[in-house]
């Protein structure tokens, strides 16, 4: 009968670390799993970001058209040639002004994209179960050899 009780903690050990790995097996999936899906979410937050970026440059284009042309009009239905002097003035610091929003736009863009975004070093704990079973083979040797 005492014959039988090393052979039993091996086998306790044995079922022990089969479990271990299993439950490693599983978080590993589970990890890969969350990793996909974050990294799905994040691509289609960076679309949604992109897609927003740029209608709102059109918008700004359409607006700057617009007030452009409105303004020329009213210059040359004054008399006053848009493309000189003052007018051309008035035109190229609406141009300026469009340029500085599309590059504040730009750096909110570049801020959004960046916001919200997995570091490299996360870990997916893949590796911690199988340190888990190492450590419990580990304990399950020590006690078989006191």
């Amino acid at each position: 009968m005492a014959q039988l009780a090393p052979i039993a903690t091996a086998i306790g050990a044995g079922v022990s670390i089969f479990n271990s790995v299993q439950q490693g097996q599983a978080q590993s999936a589970n990890a890969k799993a969350q990793a996909n899906a974050a990294r799905e979410q994040e691509r289609v937050r960076a679309e949604q970001v992109t897609l927003q970026q740029s209608s709102d440059a059109r918008a700004r284009e359409a607006r700057l058209a617009g007030t452009l042309a409105s303004t020329r009009a009213r210059l040359a239905a004054g008399g006053i040639s848009p493309d000189e002097g003052s007018a051309a003035a008035l035109t190229a610091g609406m141009e300026r002004d469009a340029a500085a929003a599309q590059a504040d736009s730009d750096q909110i863009f570049a801020a959004r994209l960046s916001a919200g975004r997995r570091s490299l070093l996360n870990t997916d704990g893949s590796l911690t179960s199988f340190l888990r079973a190492g450590t419990t083979f580990g304990s399950t040797l020590r006690n078989l050899l006191d």
